[in-house]
Protein backbone atom coordinates (compact mmCIF):
# COMPACT_ATOMS: atom_id res chain seq x y z
CA UNK A 1 0.00 0.00 0.00
CA UNK A 2 1.04 3.67 -0.56
CA UNK A 3 -0.40 7.04 1.19
CA UNK A 4 -0.68 9.73 -0.95
CA UNK A 5 -1.25 13.04 1.13
CA UNK A 6 -2.99 15.60 -1.50
CA UNK A 7 -3.78 18.35 0.93
CA UNK A 8 -2.78 18.80 4.40
CA UNK A 9 -4.42 22.13 5.56
CA UNK A 10 -7.63 22.84 7.99
CA UNK A 11 -10.92 24.45 6.85
CA UNK A 12 -9.05 26.91 4.41
CA UNK A 13 -6.05 26.37 1.80
CA UNK A 14 -2.86 28.02 2.14
CA UNK A 15 -0.03 29.61 -0.55
CA UNK A 16 1.73 25.81 0.04
CA UNK A 17 -1.16 23.88 1.52
CA UNK A 18 -4.11 22.27 -0.47
CA UNK A 19 -7.75 21.21 1.57
CA UNK A 20 -7.83 17.56 3.41
CA UNK A 21 -7.52 14.41 0.63
CA UNK A 22 -5.28 11.84 0.95
CA UNK A 23 -5.03 9.00 -1.65
CA UNK A 24 -4.24 5.04 -0.71
CA UNK A 25 -2.81 3.18 -3.73
CA UNK A 26 -3.76 -0.44 -3.52
CA UNK A 27 -3.02 -3.14 -5.90
CA UNK A 28 -3.63 -1.00 -8.95
CA UNK A 29 -6.95 0.79 -7.28
CA UNK A 30 -7.07 4.42 -5.82
CA UNK A 31 -9.22 4.97 -2.51
CA UNK A 32 -9.81 8.17 -1.65
CA UNK A 33 -10.08 9.63 1.87
CA UNK A 34 -11.55 13.06 1.90
CA UNK A 35 -11.88 15.07 -1.48
CA UNK A 36 -11.67 18.76 -0.76
CA UNK A 37 -10.97 21.44 -2.98
CA UNK A 38 -8.37 20.93 -5.92
CA UNK A 39 -8.32 16.98 -5.39
CA UNK A 40 -8.62 16.48 -8.71
CA UNK A 41 -6.05 18.31 -9.72
CA UNK A 42 -3.67 16.92 -7.23
CA UNK A 43 -4.07 13.86 -8.19
CA UNK A 44 -3.18 14.46 -12.10
CA UNK A 45 0.44 16.44 -10.76
CA UNK A 46 0.85 13.51 -8.26
CA UNK A 47 0.88 10.84 -11.53
CA UNK A 48 -2.13 9.20 -10.72
CA UNK A 49 -4.70 8.20 -12.45
CA UNK A 50 -8.48 9.86 -11.93
CA UNK A 51 -10.07 6.80 -13.29
CA UNK A 52 -8.64 4.47 -11.33
CA UNK A 53 -10.39 5.86 -7.80
CA UNK A 54 -12.85 3.13 -6.74
CA UNK A 55 -14.28 4.31 -4.25
CA UNK A 56 -14.35 7.88 -2.00
CA UNK A 57 -15.15 7.40 1.72
CA UNK A 58 -16.32 11.01 3.24
CA UNK A 59 -15.62 11.73 7.20
CA UNK A 60 -17.72 14.53 7.22
CA UNK A 61 -19.71 16.86 5.31
CA UNK A 62 -18.08 20.48 6.06
CA UNK A 63 -17.07 22.36 3.03
CA UNK A 64 -13.13 21.96 3.35
CA UNK A 65 -14.16 17.79 3.42
CA UNK A 66 -16.37 17.62 0.44
CA UNK A 67 -16.70 20.51 -2.11
CA UNK A 68 -13.60 18.68 -4.13
CA UNK A 69 -15.80 15.67 -4.87
CA UNK A 70 -18.30 17.56 -7.51
CA UNK A 71 -15.62 18.75 -9.66
CA UNK A 72 -14.10 15.18 -9.61
CA UNK A 73 -17.61 13.68 -10.40
CA UNK A 74 -17.89 15.89 -13.06
CA UNK A 75 -14.55 15.18 -14.90
CA UNK A 76 -15.50 11.46 -14.52
CA UNK A 77 -18.72 11.86 -16.57
CA UNK A 78 -16.52 14.02 -19.08
CA UNK A 79 -14.82 11.11 -19.40
CA UNK A 80 -17.40 8.45 -20.64
CA UNK A 81 -16.31 7.01 -17.33
CA UNK A 82 -18.80 3.38 -17.35
CA UNK A 83 -17.28 1.60 -14.18
CA UNK A 84 -18.70 2.40 -11.08
CA UNK A 85 -17.89 4.07 -8.02
CA UNK A 86 -18.36 3.95 -4.53
CA UNK A 87 -19.36 6.55 -2.45
CA UNK A 88 -19.00 6.24 1.53
CA UNK A 89 -20.31 8.75 3.85
CA UNK A 90 -22.28 10.36 6.39
CA UNK A 91 -26.46 10.26 5.90
CA UNK A 92 -27.01 13.25 3.44
CA UNK A 93 -24.25 12.98 1.44
CA UNK A 94 -26.07 11.52 -1.70
CA UNK A 95 -29.06 14.16 -1.16
CA UNK A 96 -25.79 17.25 -1.54
CA UNK A 97 -24.17 15.17 -4.65
CA UNK A 98 -27.90 14.61 -6.38
CA UNK A 99 -28.72 18.29 -5.53
CA UNK A 100 -26.02 19.62 -7.16
CA UNK A 101 -25.95 17.90 -10.38
CA UNK A 102 -29.81 18.96 -10.28
CA UNK A 103 -29.03 22.17 -10.69
CA UNK A 104 -26.52 21.68 -12.70
CA UNK A 105 -29.02 19.64 -15.22
CA UNK A 106 -26.23 16.65 -15.24
CA UNK A 107 -27.07 12.87 -15.54
CA UNK A 108 -24.42 11.10 -14.40
CA UNK A 109 -23.68 7.77 -16.49
CA UNK A 110 -22.01 6.12 -14.58
CA UNK A 111 -23.38 4.07 -11.35
CA UNK A 112 -22.52 4.86 -8.05
CA UNK A 113 -23.51 3.02 -5.20
CA UNK A 114 -23.88 5.13 -1.70
CA UNK A 115 -23.38 3.81 1.96
CA UNK A 116 -24.65 6.17 4.19
CA UNK A 117 -23.89 6.12 7.60
CA UNK A 118 -26.46 7.03 10.59
CA UNK A 119 -25.55 9.53 13.34
CA UNK A 120 -26.47 6.79 16.05
CA UNK A 121 -24.34 4.12 14.41
CA UNK A 122 -21.42 2.44 16.49
CA UNK A 123 -19.43 -0.05 14.27
CA UNK A 124 -19.80 -1.08 10.91
CA UNK A 125 -17.90 -2.61 7.61
CA UNK A 126 -18.94 -0.28 4.78
CA UNK A 127 -16.70 -2.58 2.48
CA UNK A 128 -15.60 -5.76 2.02
CA UNK A 129 -13.59 -7.89 -0.82
CA UNK A 130 -11.50 -11.14 -1.24
CA UNK A 131 -8.37 -9.67 -0.33
CA UNK A 132 -9.43 -6.36 2.14
CA UNK A 133 -12.25 -4.66 4.16
CA UNK A 134 -12.95 -1.62 5.29
CA UNK A 135 -14.42 -0.25 8.69
CA UNK A 136 -15.84 2.68 10.19
CA UNK A 137 -16.48 4.09 13.51
CA UNK A 138 -18.00 7.46 14.73
CA UNK A 139 -15.11 10.44 16.08
CA UNK A 140 -16.19 13.29 18.45
CA UNK A 141 -16.66 16.47 16.32
CA UNK A 142 -18.58 19.43 16.16
CA UNK A 143 -20.87 17.96 13.91
CA UNK A 144 -21.29 13.81 12.90
CA UNK A 145 -18.12 13.06 11.51
CA UNK A 146 -16.40 9.33 10.95
CA UNK A 147 -13.19 7.62 10.85
CA UNK A 148 -11.82 4.74 8.82
CA UNK A 149 -9.76 1.78 8.65
CA UNK A 150 -8.36 0.14 5.65
CA UNK A 151 -7.64 -3.29 6.47
CA UNK A 152 -5.98 -6.14 4.65
CA UNK A 153 -6.76 -9.69 5.14
CA UNK A 154 -4.06 -11.93 6.32
CA UNK A 155 -2.16 -13.44 3.92
CA UNK A 156 -1.12 -17.48 3.51
CA UNK A 157 2.34 -18.09 4.96
CA UNK A 158 5.10 -18.94 2.36
CA UNK A 159 5.55 -22.87 1.30
CA UNK A 160 9.34 -23.83 2.07
CA UNK A 161 10.13 -25.56 -1.00
CA UNK A 162 13.19 -27.37 0.25
CA UNK A 163 10.62 -29.04 2.48
CA UNK A 164 7.86 -29.58 -0.17
CA UNK A 165 10.56 -31.73 -2.89
CA UNK A 166 11.69 -33.41 0.12
CA UNK A 167 8.01 -34.47 1.08
CA UNK A 168 6.74 -35.81 -2.35
CA UNK A 169 5.12 -32.73 -3.57
CA UNK A 170 5.88 -31.77 -7.66
CA UNK A 171 2.35 -30.64 -8.78
CA UNK A 172 1.34 -26.59 -8.83
CA UNK A 173 -2.07 -28.25 -7.13
CA UNK A 174 -0.17 -29.80 -4.68
CA UNK A 175 1.54 -26.48 -3.89
CA UNK A 176 -1.64 -24.36 -4.02
CA UNK A 177 -3.63 -26.85 -1.35
CA UNK A 178 -1.32 -26.74 0.99
CA UNK A 179 -0.83 -23.07 0.40
CA UNK A 180 -4.75 -22.89 1.20
CA UNK A 181 -4.17 -24.90 4.32
CA UNK A 182 -5.05 -28.46 2.93
CA UNK A 183 -3.39 -31.27 3.58
CA UNK A 184 -2.14 -33.40 0.20
CA UNK A 185 -2.50 -37.10 0.06
CA UNK A 186 0.76 -38.66 -2.12
CA UNK A 187 0.17 -41.67 -4.16
CA UNK A 188 2.24 -44.06 -1.75
CA UNK A 189 -0.74 -43.29 0.62
CA UNK A 190 1.26 -40.61 3.03
CA UNK A 191 0.04 -37.55 3.81
CA UNK A 192 2.11 -34.65 3.82
CA UNK A 193 0.33 -31.88 6.47
CA UNK A 194 -0.14 -28.14 5.20
CA UNK A 195 1.45 -26.91 8.66
CA UNK A 196 5.09 -28.57 8.59
CA UNK A 197 5.68 -27.06 5.26
CA UNK A 198 3.50 -23.48 4.85
CA UNK A 199 4.75 -21.05 7.62
CA UNK A 200 3.10 -18.92 9.68
CA UNK A 201 0.25 -16.52 8.22
CA UNK A 202 1.01 -13.29 7.27
CA UNK A 203 -0.37 -10.11 9.36
CA UNK A 204 -2.45 -7.79 6.53
CA UNK A 205 -1.15 -4.19 6.44
CA UNK A 206 -3.90 -1.51 7.73
CA UNK A 207 -4.16 2.28 7.33
CA UNK A 208 -6.09 4.12 9.58
CA UNK A 209 -7.58 8.07 8.74
CA UNK A 210 -8.74 10.02 11.77
CA UNK A 211 -9.43 13.62 11.27
CA UNK A 212 -11.77 16.52 12.57
CA UNK A 213 -11.81 14.94 16.32
CA UNK A 214 -10.99 15.69 19.55
CA UNK A 215 -9.39 12.92 21.49
CA UNK A 216 -11.14 9.99 22.09
CA UNK A 217 -11.67 6.37 22.55
CA UNK A 218 -12.93 5.22 18.88
CA UNK A 219 -9.72 7.13 17.67
CA UNK A 220 -7.53 4.35 19.62
CA UNK A 221 -10.13 1.13 18.41
CA UNK A 222 -9.70 1.72 14.73
CA UNK A 223 -5.93 2.74 15.09
CA UNK A 224 -5.33 -0.65 16.96
CA UNK A 225 -1.73 -2.37 15.45
CA UNK A 226 -2.32 0.02 12.24
CA UNK A 227 0.53 0.08 9.94
CA UNK A 228 -0.24 4.12 9.27
CA UNK A 229 -2.14 6.24 11.30
CA UNK A 230 -3.28 9.46 9.58
CA UNK A 231 -4.58 11.56 12.17
CA UNK A 232 -5.11 15.07 12.26
CA UNK A 233 -2.63 17.65 14.16
CA UNK A 234 -4.64 20.86 13.53
CA UNK A 235 -3.33 23.22 16.70
CA UNK A 236 -0.04 22.66 19.52
CA UNK A 237 -0.88 22.17 23.27
CA UNK A 238 -0.63 25.72 23.91
CA UNK A 239 -4.09 25.87 21.74
CA UNK A 240 -5.34 23.06 23.30
CA UNK A 241 -9.25 25.06 24.49
CA UNK A 242 -9.21 26.37 20.68
CA UNK A 243 -9.19 22.34 19.65
CA UNK A 244 -11.56 21.49 22.36
CA UNK A 245 -14.09 24.29 20.82
CA UNK A 246 -13.79 23.50 17.33
CA UNK A 247 -13.46 19.61 18.01
CA UNK A 248 -10.06 19.14 16.78
CA UNK A 249 -7.14 17.27 18.30
CA UNK A 250 -3.25 18.72 19.10
CA UNK A 251 -0.24 17.19 17.90
CA UNK A 252 0.06 15.39 21.29
CA UNK A 253 -3.11 14.18 20.98
CA UNK A 254 -2.34 12.62 18.12
CA UNK A 255 0.85 10.67 19.32
CA UNK A 256 -1.24 9.60 22.51
CA UNK A 257 -3.45 7.99 20.34
CA UNK A 258 -1.00 6.40 18.41
CA UNK A 259 1.11 5.23 21.52
CA UNK A 260 -1.89 3.75 23.48
CA UNK A 261 -3.10 1.79 19.87
CA UNK A 262 0.67 0.92 19.03
CA UNK A 263 0.70 1.73 15.82
CA UNK A 264 4.02 0.99 13.52
CA UNK A 265 3.73 4.52 12.21
CA UNK A 266 2.08 8.12 13.05
CA UNK A 267 1.52 10.47 9.89
CA UNK A 268 0.12 14.16 11.39
CA UNK A 269 -1.95 16.72 8.98
CA UNK A 270 -4.69 18.99 8.84
CA UNK A 271 -2.34 21.58 9.95
CA UNK A 272 -4.42 24.85 10.78
CA UNK A 273 -3.07 28.26 8.36
CA UNK A 274 -1.45 29.53 11.68
CA UNK A 275 1.44 27.12 11.66
CA UNK A 276 3.68 28.22 8.82
CA UNK A 277 6.47 26.22 10.39
CA UNK A 278 4.82 22.54 11.26
CA UNK A 279 7.64 21.54 12.57
CA UNK A 280 6.34 22.67 15.70
CA UNK A 281 3.79 20.45 15.52
CA UNK A 282 5.92 17.31 14.83
CA UNK A 283 8.46 17.92 17.75
CA UNK A 284 5.28 17.98 19.70
CA UNK A 285 4.21 15.19 18.72
CA UNK A 286 7.82 13.14 18.51
CA UNK A 287 7.92 14.20 22.87
CA UNK A 288 4.87 11.36 23.04
CA UNK A 289 5.69 9.08 19.96
CA UNK A 290 9.37 8.83 18.13
CA UNK A 291 7.92 7.09 15.16
CA UNK A 292 5.75 9.94 13.69
CA UNK A 293 6.38 11.93 10.42
CA UNK A 294 4.92 14.80 8.94
CA UNK A 295 2.36 14.74 6.38
CA UNK A 296 3.70 16.12 2.87
CA UNK A 297 1.45 16.94 0.03
CA UNK A 298 2.21 14.40 -3.10
CA UNK A 299 5.41 12.72 -0.87
CA UNK A 300 4.21 8.97 -1.19
CA UNK A 301 4.55 7.02 2.00
CA UNK A 302 5.70 3.73 1.34
CA UNK A 303 4.26 0.39 2.98
CA UNK A 304 7.13 -1.88 1.36
CA UNK A 305 9.72 0.42 -0.27
CA UNK A 306 11.63 -2.36 -2.46
CA UNK A 307 8.09 -2.93 -4.23
CA UNK A 308 6.88 -0.24 -3.94
CA UNK A 309 9.06 2.85 -4.66
CA UNK A 310 8.65 3.04 -8.57
CA UNK A 311 5.35 2.74 -8.93
CA UNK A 312 4.24 6.69 -8.09
CA UNK A 313 6.54 9.48 -8.95
CA UNK A 314 5.25 13.20 -9.15
CA UNK A 315 4.87 15.06 -12.11
CA UNK A 316 5.58 18.47 -11.09
CA UNK A 317 8.68 19.56 -8.53
CA UNK A 318 8.14 18.92 -5.24
CA UNK A 319 9.40 22.56 -3.87
CA UNK A 320 9.33 24.59 -0.83
CA UNK A 321 8.00 28.00 -1.31
CA UNK A 322 9.99 28.74 1.97
CA UNK A 323 13.03 27.92 0.17
CA UNK A 324 14.74 30.91 -1.94
CA UNK A 325 17.25 28.80 -3.48
CA UNK A 326 15.28 26.02 -5.21
CA UNK A 327 12.81 29.35 -6.10
CA UNK A 328 15.98 31.21 -7.73
CA UNK A 329 16.25 30.53 -11.88
CA UNK A 330 19.30 28.80 -12.38
CA UNK A 331 21.78 31.39 -14.84
CA UNK A 332 23.08 29.91 -17.67
CA UNK A 333 26.61 31.18 -18.72
CA UNK A 334 26.55 31.45 -22.69
CA UNK A 335 30.05 32.15 -23.73
CA UNK A 336 30.37 35.34 -25.99
CA UNK A 337 30.49 34.22 -29.92
CA UNK A 338 34.58 34.01 -31.39
CA UNK A 339 35.21 35.71 -34.48
CA UNK A 340 37.02 34.07 -37.58
CA UNK A 341 40.12 35.58 -36.70
CA UNK A 342 40.13 34.03 -32.79
CA UNK A 343 39.03 36.87 -30.80
CA UNK A 344 36.11 37.47 -29.41
CA UNK A 345 33.37 39.66 -30.85
CA UNK A 346 32.25 42.64 -28.95
CA UNK A 347 28.85 42.47 -27.41
CA UNK A 348 26.68 46.16 -27.75
CA UNK A 349 24.06 47.07 -25.71
CA UNK A 350 20.87 47.95 -28.06
CA UNK A 351 19.49 51.48 -27.44
CA UNK A 352 15.25 51.26 -27.08
CA UNK A 353 13.89 53.16 -29.75
CA UNK A 354 12.39 56.12 -28.46
CA UNK A 355 16.02 56.60 -26.49
CA UNK A 356 17.47 60.42 -27.20
CA UNK A 357 20.68 61.51 -27.78
CA UNK A 358 21.49 64.74 -26.33
CA UNK A 359 24.35 66.87 -26.86
CA UNK A 360 27.23 67.98 -24.17
CA UNK A 361 25.69 70.70 -21.59
CA UNK A 362 21.98 70.19 -23.24
CA UNK A 363 19.40 67.97 -21.25
CA UNK A 364 15.89 68.21 -20.79
CA UNK A 365 15.88 65.49 -17.55
CA UNK A 366 13.97 66.85 -14.61
CA UNK A 367 16.55 68.38 -12.05
CA UNK A 368 16.50 67.31 -8.63
CA UNK A 369 15.41 69.78 -6.18
CA UNK A 370 16.45 70.14 -2.39
CA UNK A 371 12.91 69.22 -1.48
CA UNK A 372 12.43 65.79 -3.40
CA UNK A 373 13.69 63.54 -0.75
CA UNK A 374 11.56 61.41 0.66
CA UNK A 375 10.26 62.40 4.16
CA UNK A 376 11.42 60.17 7.32
CA UNK A 377 9.44 60.11 10.14
CA UNK A 378 11.69 61.41 13.37
CA UNK A 379 12.10 57.56 14.82
CA UNK A 380 13.26 56.38 11.13
CA UNK A 381 16.74 55.30 10.98
CA UNK A 382 17.65 55.36 14.76
CA UNK A 383 17.76 51.79 15.74
CA UNK A 384 13.22 52.00 16.18
CA UNK A 385 11.13 50.65 13.57
CA UNK A 386 7.92 53.06 13.06
CA UNK A 387 5.16 51.73 14.92
CA UNK A 388 3.05 52.57 11.73
CA UNK A 389 5.20 50.83 9.10
CA UNK A 390 7.24 47.96 10.81
CA UNK A 391 10.60 47.32 9.56
CA UNK A 392 10.23 43.35 9.42
CA UNK A 393 6.67 40.88 8.93
CA UNK A 394 6.53 39.37 12.11
CA UNK A 395 6.34 35.37 11.71
CA UNK A 396 3.56 33.25 13.04
CA UNK A 397 5.33 30.81 14.29
CA UNK A 398 9.30 31.51 15.28
CA UNK A 399 12.18 29.65 13.39
CA UNK A 400 13.71 26.62 15.10
CA UNK A 401 16.44 23.95 15.09
CA UNK A 402 13.64 21.45 13.43
CA UNK A 403 13.25 23.99 10.27
CA UNK A 404 15.81 21.84 8.03
CA UNK A 405 14.29 18.37 9.69
CA UNK A 406 13.56 15.99 7.30
CA UNK A 407 11.22 13.64 8.23
CA UNK A 408 12.71 10.49 6.85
Amino acid sequence: MIVLPLGVSSATPTAVRHLPSVALWRDGSIFLFDCGENTQMRLLQAGVKRSKVDAIFISHLDGDHIFGLFGLLSTFQLQRREKGLTVIGPKGIKKMIDSVFNVAQIDLEFPVKYNELKSDFDHEVVMEDEEFYVEARPLKHTKFCVGYRFQEKDKPGKVDAAKAAEAGITEDAQYKALKNGDDVTLEDGTVVHSADIVGDPRTGESFVYVTDTEFCENAIRLAENATILYHEATFGEPLKEKAEDTGHSSAQDAAIVAKTAKVERLVIGHFSARYSNQFLLLKEARGVFEKTWLAYELRPIFTNPELEKEIISPRIEIIDLKDKKAQRPQKTFKPAAKRKDGFKKKRFKRKPANARYYKSGESDRPQKSRFSKPYKRPDEGQGKPSPHRPSKPLPITPRTPFDDFDRF
